[in-house]
């Protein structure tokens, strides 16, 4: 543990006055409620869009950062835009494809002391930065039509199973959600079909139809394809 982690906990136990505690709750309220305004304004006019999601740490040398550009090209040439978390590595390639297709690029940026910044391939007028992890998921779910999820860590996963559970208790329709890399996600599939559905049933079988798994960019764009078609909807719904 670093010496700042250390003094962060000291911190959070430092005794307050009610009154300090008060000022700082309501200041904290108005800096959410900007946040949400700021990606309601500015998402509210993008149009149909689908949420990349992956690691910060993929080179763009990687396998994975050559697949995460193409499913974003393949996807504006559909009419799609692509919404990114705005940083390096899979969300770079996301935007990066976006751009090179001439559609729409979105990155919603959090603001971290280290791994993240912008990057440049996301419109101008397209960029918001956060401070709140969960104001940031909302703008994810309320404001795409797809997920696809590319291999990462702790991150890609929150926000994965953030969709999943949304979907799971009917908060949001059941939208595509598209897992690419079968090596990488085949491990805990085995485990949510062999531990949490057959040995302890905390999930129903059919909660596992809510995610695709592919390992391609083309098998990835055609399940998001198929999936309005089927409903006549085309992305200028």
């Amino acid at each position: 543990m670093t010496s700042e982690s250390e003094e962060k906990i000291k911190k959070a136990f430092n005794e307050k006055s009610w009154n300090e505690i008060k000022i700082e709750d309501s200041w904290r309220i108005f800096k959410i409620l900007a946040e949400f305004v700021e990606g309601f304004e500015k998402l509210g006019r993008i149009g149909p869009c689908v949420s990349i999601f992956g690691s910060a740490r993929t080179s763009p040398d990687h396998e994975y950062y050559g697949i995460a550009e193409e499913i974003a090209f393949k996807l504006t040439q559909l009419g799609y835009g692509v919404i990114t978390g705005g940083g390096p590595g899979i969300m770079e390639a996301g935007n990066r494809g976006a751009t090179k297709g001439n559609g729409r690029s979105v990155g919603l940026n959090i603001n971290l002391p280290f791994e993240q910044k912008a990057n440049q391939y996301i419109d101008s007028d397209k960029l918001i930065n956060f401070d709140h992890f969960y104001v940031r998921k909302t703008m994810f779910v309320k404001y795409a039509q797809g997920f696809v999820v590319l291999p990462g860590g702790f991150g890609t996963m929150d926000e994965l199973f953030e969709a999943l559970t949304l979907i799971q208790t009917e908060k949001i329709a059941h939208f595509p959600i598209i897992l690419v890399g079968k090596s990488f996600w085949e491990g805990l599939v085995k485990w949510l079909k062999e531990v949490m559905l057959q040995r302890h049933e905390y999930v129903s079988i059919s909660d596992l139809d809510i995610f695709s798994i592919v390992d391609d960019a083309n098998s990835a764009v055609e399940i998001i394809n198929k999936f309005y078609s089927k409903y006549l909807l085309s992305p200028n719904f």
